[in-house]
């Protein structure tokens, strides 16, 4: 809908998507609708950057978005002729997606679009009310986090800490696993009474709720059930609200070790 048509037909993945979407005759779901709408008109204006919050409507082709995501991305850019600051919202969780994984499959992909340059992204779950509302009431505190990355990255402010914490690394000793990230420099901070969102798994991709310990900037889990783990997932369901923060309050995005996509995270809702 936002992308040029040429970028989409010269992308025979996300063409293939396109050409299944099922035409709404009252809605804007045709092939650069809303670009052709509401971006072609103002492309002979200058721009600075672009702040973008969508996602939701994309749930059912996570595997797909970020090809699309990133191309939509660079179709402006060259349009503009300008390699602009692209920033957007990661979208929240929200109970009433497909499966129980459909919309952290998308988060993901997002997470990933963030390997195009000049990108960057907010994390938004934990100014969650309402877990069954797919739009969440607090913009004001959305729109205090896309400010700081902007003052942070293109206006020299140097006293903001704006990058979220991200999963790095893992190892694997004597039955726990080591996880560590990037953006934790000081560590982490626990709202809750225990560490909760991390799950487990050995090689038969069960995946069991894991104990969670914040050592520094890494945390180790385990689940005494499970004796050679081999994969983990962090807040990797539709539902999770975060209680993992760094010391600078911005909560942990989700990840997953494995790309097993045909396997649910149990739930402990």
């Amino acid at each position: 809908m936002w992308t040029p048509k040429e970028a989409i037909d010269s992308n025979a993945v996300i063409k293939k998507v396109a050409d299944e979407l099922k035409v709404i005759p009252w809605g804007p779901i045709r092939i650069a609708a809303c670009y052709n709408a509401m971006i072609y008109p103002i492309t002979n204006y200058n721009i600075a950057g672009v702040i973008w919050y969508q996602g939701e409507a994309n749930v059912e082709h996570a595997s797909t978005y970020e090809s699309l995501f990133s191309t939509m991305i660079n179709s402006w850019r060259t349009v503009w002729q300008k390699d602009f600051p692209f920033y957007f919202v990661q979208i929240a969780s929200f109970a009433g997606y497909g499966n129980n994984i459909s919309g952290a499959l998308l988060k993901e992909s997002q997470t990933k679009t963030l390997a195009t340059p000049n990108t960057g992204m907010v994390i938004i779950d934990d100014h969650i009310a309402d877990i069954n509302n797919i739009h969440p009431i607090d913009k004001k505190d959305v729109g205090y986090r896309l400010a700081n990355l902007a003052l942070a990255e293109n206006y020299g402010k140097k006293d903001i800490v704006h990058k979220f914490p991200m999963y790095k690394s893992m190892h694997v000793e004597k039955g726990k696993v080591t996880v560590d990230f990037i953006n934790a420099d000081n560590g982490f901070i626990n709202k809750g009474d225990t560490v909760k969102g991390f799950y487990i798994s050995g090689a038969d991709k069960v995946f069991l709720p894991a104990v969670a310990k914040i050592k520094g900037n890494s945390v180790i889990v385990y689940n005494k059930n499970i004796k050679d783990p081999v994969a983990v997932r962090f807040d990797f369901t539709n539902f999770s609200v975060p209680s993992l923060f760094s010391k600078e309050e911005l909560p942990v995005n989700l990840f997953r070790t494995d790309n097993w996509n045909d396997i649910n995270t149990v739930s402990d809702k």
